[in-house]
């Protein structure tokens, strides 16, 4: 007897809710999947059943409040029992240089198997490294895949509800995907690529490869044109017109990368590298061009300011590793705090608290630009949108000083300019205040 594959009769697991887990399980339940979200600590969940969602990421909780009934947020493991396919979604833990800890998962998925009905498919859906999903014995491996998940912090519900392929990671791909499995996928109406775990595993790292060659490449020779008197961000548009690179190509420059997951690639590539002997001298270039430009903000102000008033007070927009997310994993932001002990500084962000910063002299601002009165400097280390609202007038009526540290340009160059602004954003040459008077 074939099984029923409509979206009504198929239900759906999902073991782990954090960030991954709450964003993935959303996106599957707006598909009309009845799901149910199960974490062993009950603290998240009561939480989210509350309607209190604990992570930051733009429309997620409208998504969820509109999934109603057909999320389940539980933690009682039996409750997997019920369903047709469980993915394992915790995120993964890492250390500071990108190594992951994956005791945790292992003993989430051992508990996960020992309740799954003799039918039920398991889907990996955190990042593991490659040869991990051949390896597990949790489930025949027919019944087990690997998907390759592909958020973005602050971006996260648009790419799971609107995924450009669907990467999947089988026993054997030439034979068909499980028809439940596949039914969930192909809600989601984008190409699906059945291949081998291992290049499933693999594909994953090769995707955040290729972005962080990318980012490189701006760090490198935008860091050149602050020197020559060039703009990157003339030079961009050109690349991103030529078709071997693209309009949608990562050709910002930044402070590094920050977040966890690409240092985890990274580190994976390193590490199968020295295992198997092959050469990944790019990928150690890669790895000290993110240090070198992490620091870029810290040497800015060094030289703008502290080389001469060590002990000034400096504001700071900014505490997340990026904008729209409560994630502080490798923050630019709290780095370049850490590597100013001289100076004090009044902090500001929408979502992450000053209790975070490690540092003698910080204290926290209840506005961006009430904190500026008594500053001397503003870094601006997370392109928060609140930021961009203001202006860069308002940023020389409110502070006492007039350097500002903007990497990303998020007053705009020629807005710093006109306001009188001593001004160092990347891959742009000094803008100082007394050439703009």
């Amino acid at each position: 007897m074939s099984k029923d594959t409509s979206s009504q009769s198929i239900v759906v697991g999902f073991a782990g809710m954090t960030h991954l887990g709450i964003v993935s399980s959303a996106s599957v339940a707006a598909k009309g999947f009845l799901t149910i979200c199960y974490d062993p600590d009950d603290k998240p969940i009561a939480r989210l059943a509350a309607g209190d969602i604990p992570v930051v990421e733009p429309d997620l909780d409208d998504l969820i409040r509109a999934n109603g009934a057909r999320q389940v947020f539980t933690a009682d493991l039996s409750r997997l029992a019920e369903c047709d396919v469980v993915y394992i979604s915790t995120d993964v833990p890492t250390d500071d240089s990108g190594k992951s800890d994956l005791k945790g998962i292992i003993a989430l998925l051992d508990r996960v198997g020992g309740v799954l009905k003799p039918d039920a498919l398991l889907v990996i859906l955190f990042q593991a490294p490659p040869g991990f999903s051949r390896a597990l014995r949790v489930v025949p491996q027919e019944r087990l895949y690997y998907q390759v998940e592909t958020l973005v912090f602050g971006r996260a519900v648009q790419r799971a509800l609107h995924p450009e392929r669907t990467i999947v990671g089988c026993a054997d791909p030439s034979a068909p995907i499980e028809p439940r499995y596949l039914a969930v996928l192909s809600a989601f109406g984008c190409p699906i690529l059945p291949m081998r775990y291992e290049s499933a595993e693999l594909a994953k790292i090769a995707i955040n490869c290729c972005l962080v060659s990318s980012i490189s490449v701006a760090n490198t020779l935008s860091e050149i044109c602050e020197k020559i008197g060039a703009d990157w961000s003339e030079i961009a548009p050109s690349l991103r017109l030529d078709a071997r690179i693209g309009p949608h190509a990562y050709l910002a420059p930044g402070l590094g990368i920050a977040g966890g997951n690409l240092e985890r690639d990274l580190a994976t590539i390193v590490a199968l590298s020295e295992r198997h002997h092959t050469d990944s001298g790019v990928v150690r270039a890669w790895i000290a061009n993110s240090k070198h430009r992490r620091d870029w903000a810290a040497r800015m102000i060094r030289s703008a300011l502290l080389d001469r008033k060590p002990q000034a007070k400096i504001a700071v927009w900014g505490l997340a590793y990026k904008e729209n997310t409560h994630s502080i994993k490798n923050s630019p932001s709290l780095a370049t705090i850490a590597a100013l002990p001289e100076a004090s500084f009044v902090v500001h962000d929408p979502v992450v608290s000053a209790d975070v910063v490690r540092h003698t002299r910080v204290e926290a601002g209840a506005d961006p630009l009430s904190i500026l009165a008594d500053a001397e400097a503003l870094l601006i280390l997370t392109p928060w949108p609140q930021y961009r609202a203001l202006t860069a007038d308002a940023v020389t009526r409110n502070m006492r000083g007039r350097i500002v540290v903007d990497p990303y340009s998020v007053l705009g160059q020629k807005a710093a300019k006109e306001a009188g602004l001593d001004y160092y954003c990347l891959g742009a040459p000094r803008q100082a205040a007394q050439e703009n008077a």
